[in-house]
């Protein structure tokens, strides 16, 4: 293994520790009736198993355990490869991209916490976004995002939304304010949702096109 795949494999290391530390050190705060970094605001006590449930219903928490199986199969074989690995790869990379972005454009200004709380939240919300694509970049892999790995990486985006609006007109709890139909309606809940999706389009034909430039340069 050459210096290069020993860094990159070390840099793995140290962000999966990293992200799975912040994932577990808040399910225990949530256990023990703490901040949820996720939420938004302050709402009504509700019971552990909806906690729970919402906590997971977040797509920072998604993303971020997508980061930490991602690095953290990369820490085992740095040159694996395969369909599914590829999809879960990309799914990694756009999700937690668009979670640092509307985090940073849309949410930022809604919770403010210190701390360990606020340890979490930059964790989640600007370390992993910066880092997995920082990593991605310096060490790879590469000539990996292609047309029919980018179609399967949006089916976990489509059944999130799908899951959200229907557990939404369940419960009346979404997990973010710009996605409350209850509160905006449908029509406005649904545009929002259209511009993320769009703005996860271009991200992914972004990462199409670096992809193919930096495998070229690697060659």
């Amino acid at each position: 293994m050459g210096t290069r795949a020993r860094v990159g494999r070390a840099w793995n290391a140290v962000l999966c520790g990293l992200v799975f530390a912040a994932l577990v050190t808040q399910v225990v705060l949530v256990l023990q009736g703490g901040t949820d970094v996720n939420s938004t605001g302050q709402g009504p006590h509700e019971n552990l198993a909806v906690r729970l449930v919402r906590l997971f219903s977040y797509f920072t928490i998604q993303s971020n355990i997508l980061v930490c199986a991602m690095t953290a199969l990369l820490v085992a074989r740095p040159g694996r490869d395969g369909r599914a690995w590829r999809v879960l790869h990309l799914d990694a990379l756009l999700g937690i991209a668009i979670t640092g972005i509307v985090f940073a454009l849309v949410l930022a200004p809604l919770g403010h916490y210190s701390g360990v709380p606020g340890l979490l939240n930059i964790t989640f919300h600007f370390v992993s976004p910066i880092a997995v694509l920082a990593g991605w970049l310096l060490f790879g892999p590469h000539g990996r995002v292609e047309p029919r790995t980018v179609a399967w990486a949006f089916a976990w985006p489509a059944a999130w939304i799908a899951y959200t609006f229907a557990h939404g007109a369940a419960s009346g709890w979404y997990p973010y304010p710009f996605l409350d139909a209850a509160e905006l309606g449908y029509p406005v809940a649904l545009r929002n949702t259209a511009i993320v999706l769009v703005a996860a389009l271009i991200l992914a034909a972004l990462a199409g096109w670096a992809d193919r430039r930096l495998a070229r340069v690697q060659a």
